[in-house]
């Protein structure tokens, strides 16, 4: 259960760095910067997300080095004996892997966005 609750912990603060960074520069990038400006004057308190970037980031990137630290000790774990038990452990992992992987997916576009672009275009 532990393990479940951080995966979801993980897809959160990694789509908090595309919120932050990859979403905002992709509004301005289609030609819709008014529509983010509305956006922002409606809900100002995602502005927090950009200017603390940074912080944002290394919290995301603790929480995805500990789920995966975490998943990496669960995969040796068999599952129970029991079909059906072990059929919902199977596809607890396989789930919980898709959520991990797009988790870091995520987590390095909005890096991209955050870090790299600025300065490359």
């Amino acid at each position: 259960m532990r393990k479940k609750i951080l995966s979801f912990l993980t897809l959160f603060a990694s789509l908090s760095t595309l919120i932050c960074c990859a979403l905002p520069a992709l509004f301005v990038t289609l030609g819709l910067g008014a529509s983010l400006a509305s956006f922002l004057g409606n809900y100002p308190q995602l502005i927090w997300l950009s200017e603390n970037k940074t912080v944002v980031f290394v919290f995301a990137g603790i929480m995805l080095v500990l789920t995966g630290a975490i998943r990496q000790r669960s995969i040796s774990n068999s599952c129970p004996p029991d079909a059906r038990l072990a059929l919902v452990c199977k596809e607890t992992k396989t789930a919980s892997a898709w959520i991990f992987y797009f988790s870091v997916g995520v987590y390095l576009v909005g890096a991209f966005f955050a870090f790299v672009a600025p300065y490359v275009f």
